[in-house]
């Protein structure tokens, strides 16, 4: 793999599954948001959530139906609303085109893990492990990307610890579920990265990372 410390590069191609909506505003720039429908080869289809500067859709106008390619970041913030799920993990695009390729979903990744992994079973018997991964942007802030591995691939990042350094390959997917909430319960979504390459840096770890 050819990624360096605390990259972070994202390669989606997909449709457009809805029309861009106001997410949000930072220092004067407004941002959109749309999401990404990105087949699987299984057929199944993950529905990623994409932001974008608003500037972006003067080039290329976004809307429901239309084959993109976006490039850019995995991000992550914390939902402090108390309503849906507290991590929330989108596509920062930094381009944005029309195309005629075929699905892709492919993500770069270096950066440190801040927890412990957990190794556990799936209950039909298959090993998973998950980590959390702790990629540093500039200007001090880090965005944690929840990642699972599978197989013999888990065993082996079960042995890592916190602070170790990584790099990874693999694809941003979403995974439905139920949340109970006391006698009621409520269907979320979440995001994680399903690693399919991982190998550890061979610098020095650094201090324990905690994450956000």
């Amino acid at each position: 793999m050819q990624t360096g410390w605390n990259e972070n590069r994202a390669l989606l191609r997909g449709t457009a599954a809805g029309s861009p909506v106001f997410s949000h505003e930072n220092h004067g720039v407004a941002y959109d948001l749309f999401p990404l429908s990105v087949q699987r080869l299984s057929g199944a289809a993950d529905r990623l959530n994409v932001v974008l500067p608003r500037s972006l859709l003067t080039a290329c106008p976004v809307y429901e139906g239309l084959p993109l390619e976006v490039q850019g970041e995995v991000r992550s913030f914390n939902n402090r609303s108390g309503s849906g799920s507290r991590l929330v993990i989108t596509v920062l695009a930094r381009e944005l085109a029309p195309t005629a390729e075929k699905p892709a979903n492919h993500l770069a990744l270096a950066g440190a893990l801040c927890k412990p992994p957990i190794l556990r079973r799936t209950p039909l018997g298959r090993e998973i492990c998950d980590l959390m991964l702790a990629v540093n942007r500039r200007y001090g802030r880090t965005d944690y990307l929840p990642c699972i591995a599978w197989g013999s691939l888990a065993r082996r990042c079960a042995e890592l610890a916190p602070g170790n350094r990584v790099e990874l390959e693999g694809r941003l997917q979403s995974r439905v579920y139920t949340k109970r909430l006391g006698e009621t319960s409520e269907e979320r979504t979440a995001f994680e990265v399903s690693v399919s390459v991982l190998e550890r840096l061979d610098a020095p770890a650094p201090a324990e990372q905690p994450c956000g």
